[in-house]
């Protein structure tokens, strides 16, 4: 599916990870329309509710809408049941919105948060709708470059601090990789105390061999 004229793209890279006392969810900050980086330092982190965010992926203007429509209806739940949502309940939120209407949209989403009864986790809706748990997800066009990286680095009940590391440099080897993905990374760590913001600026990400070279 091809962008409308004139639409933003979020050609990007996202990703989110569990961990032992919650979700890390990270990405890149470019967006881009065409080969124009319209914006150098977006924030692709959306919360929804209080403990659950999603990663935005595709068109910029389908995932805002999307994300508003879930938020909205969260919100009314929470106020109806008196208790807060869960990450599943707002998955299927996105996940349906997204299915309904799959030939309409480009929207690729990444929902992750901690809840109650299932603490972390992490689900993806990638574009076409459908759903999908995993104990860690990446989307966008860096993703391409980094799904070995993941597989072989990923472990089950991270640290906090190696859940960090695992994302950042995750998101790093995208960025060095990928033409749509670039500027800085926010990660967002999401436990049963709150959400806490990261940053990191583009001239502080790990670096690697290419950028030792000499040309």
């Amino acid at each position: 599916m091809s962008l409308k004229p004139g639409e933003v793209n979020l050609g990007t890279t996202i990703m989110a990870v569990e961990f032992g006392d919650g979700v890390i969810i990270a990405a890149d900050s470019r967006t881009t329309t065409g080969s124009y980086i319209a914006n150098r330092v977006t924030d692709k982190l959306t919360p929804v509710h209080d403990k659950i965010y999603c990663c935005r992926s595709g068109s910029a203007a389908d995932t805002q809408a999307v994300a508003d429509i879930v938020r909205y209806y969260l919100e009314m739940f929470a106020i109806k049941d008196g208790k807060d949502p869960t990450v599943q309940s707002a998955s299927a939120l996105f996940h349906e919105l997204c299915y309904q209407n799959k030939d309409a949209l480009m929207a690729g989403i990444i929902v992750a948060g901690w809840d109650k009864y299932e603490g972390g986790s992490v689900y993806t809706i990638p574009i076409g709708g459908s759903l999908h748990k995993l104990p860690f997800a990446i989307g966008g066009s860096g993703s391409t470059y980094i799904y070995g990286y993941c597989d072989a680095n990923y472990k089950k009940n991270m640290t906090r601090d190696e859940a960090i590391e695992f994302v950042r440099t995750a998101v790093a080897l995208a960025i060095a990789r990928d033409g749509s993905s670039g500027g800085c990374t926010r990660l967002a760590i999401i436990t049963e105390q709150g959400v806490e913001r990261l940053f990191t600026p583009g001239d502080q990400l790990p670096k690697f061999w290419q950028d030792s070279l000499d040309f």
